[in-house]
Order: C-alpha cells, then sequence, then structure tokens
C-alpha cells in the first residue's frame, strides 16, 4: 500500500492578536513608557497573530517530512473542500487542524465544526464523508484537533466518540488551552469509550456547563510541545 497523505489546515483569519509592545502595561518606568511609545508607533501596521505561528509550524514540518500538503483557510467550507480535493486520487492518512477549539468543537473564524456537522442534512457533511472515503484508504488514519479544550468536559468526550464512529478511525484532541505546551492529549479509536476524566482540564464550571479550561504546562497529563509531530505511546 501507498503511503497515504500527511495534511494540515490552518485558521488563517487570527492576524494581529499579538499583544503590541506596552499595551498591558501600566507603569510609569522609562523602559514602559518607552515600549508604549513603540506600541503607538506601530498602529495601523501589519502586526502577527497566531495564523504567523501556525504558519511557521507549517513550514517546519513540511521541511521535516512530516506534512504533504498544508493550507490556511477563512472558513471550514473551504478547508473541508481542500481536503476533498487535494491530490483526489490518493488516500488521506492524517490530518492535523491548528485553530481555536472550545468544548466539542474547533473553530475558524468563529465558524464552528461540530458533532452536529455530521449530520446527513449539514452544511459540511457531504465533503467530510468525501474525507471520510479517502481515508478508508488509509492504513490506521488519523484526525488529530491541536486546539484547545476541544475533547474536555462532556461536550468533548461526546464530540470524540462521534467523531471517530463517522470516520471509523483513530481521532485525537486536548483537554487543556495549549500553546508552546499542549496538554490532556488523548486519542479515541472506534468502539472505544473515553478514558480521561470528564472534568479533566477544567478550573471553573462543571463537566456538563465548563466555564474555564487550564493552561498547558509540563507536568500536566499527557504533555507534548508544539514540536512534536507524533502522539506518544498510550496518549
Amino acid at each position: 500500500m501507498a503511503r497515504a497523505l500527511r495534511l494540515m489546515i490552518y485558521d488563517n483569519t487570527c492576524v494581529g492578536d499579538f499583544p503590541k509592545p506596552g499595551a498591558s502595561s501600566s507603569k510609569h518606568t522609562l523602559g514602559a513608557r518607552v515600549m508604549r511609545r513603540a506600541g503607538r508607533m506601530l498602529d495601523g501596521a501589519p502586526w502577527p497573530g497566531l495564523t504567523q505561528s501556525w504558519q511557521v509550524g507549517g513550514l517546519l514540518y513540511s521541511a521535516l517530512g512530516r506534512l504533504d500538503g498544508w493550507r490556511g483557510f477563512p472558513d471550514w467550507t473551504r478547508a473541508l473542500t481542500w481536503l476533498a480535493e487535494h491530490r483526489a486520487d490518493e488516500a488521506i492518512g492524517e490530518v492535523q487542524f491548528w485553530g481555536h477549539g472550545k468544548w466539542g468543537c474547533a473553530k475558524i473564524d468563529g465558524e464552528t465544526l461540530g458533532i452536529d456537522s455530521l449530520d446527513r442534512e449539514h452544511a459540511h457533511n457531504d465533503a467530510l464523508r468525501a474525507i471520510r472515503e479517502r481515508m478508508r484508504g488509509a492504513e490506521q488514519p488519523l484526525w488529530w484537533f491541536r486546539t484547545c479544550e476541544t475533547f474536555g468536559a462532556d461536550s468533548g468526550r461526546a464530540f470524540a466518540r462521534g467523531w471517530t464512529e463517522f470516520f471509523d478511525c483513530r481521532a485525537a484532541g486536548h483537554t487543556y488551552i495549549i500553546g508552546l505546551y499542549q496538554s490532556g492529549l488523548h486519542t479515541l479509536a472506534p468502539g472505544q469509550r473515553p478514558s480521561w476524566s470528564t472534568d479533566e482540564g477544567l478550573v471553573e464550571g462543571t463537566p456538563d456547563d465548563p466555564r474555564q479550561a487550564l493552561w498547558s504546562k509540563r507536568r500536566e497529563p499527557n504533555t507534548i510541545t508544539c514540536f512534536h509531530g507524533r502522539i506518544p505511546p498510550g496518549f
């Protein structure tokens, strides 16, 4: 069997959301005043955000031979269509999405990909079914949500089960807010029940009404870094 494609998609709308120099400082020291002055001088200038970090990650992963294709999108319709049609005669062995997430969903520019996307009448469903057919041609395919909180709380566990059953493949996601460190990484295969706690990663709220997640740290459960391209055994 030929090696299947490894593809990455990301949200390309998160620009300008990194804080500018001095934006959060109220100190009156010389250094703080200089930083605030620098920030005002940069008003109106292009400024990086998370999209740029995901672009850098895509370049790095591609250079390391971890990806066969990657692209950013402003909405889920175009992202899923690209996955369904890119090099359409080849199987897909892995999909990674880098972007924002909340419990039980992943987002592009505020648009949600969730368990309701699996409904036959949903606008996302046709593309998801086409992607599923391509992943069926791969050995041990994987869909990895490298997003905050997507597998956390009750809704995250339900999403994980629904996604694996629909695609008949393993899925991975996180229960914490992720950044350089990415904690609470778990995988689920079709027919399995989630083994992680419904309150893992929660700092405020309850599993059926989550309000706030914890930030990832090196010593939190199932932690990798953004430089890890593979899921460790046992996760």
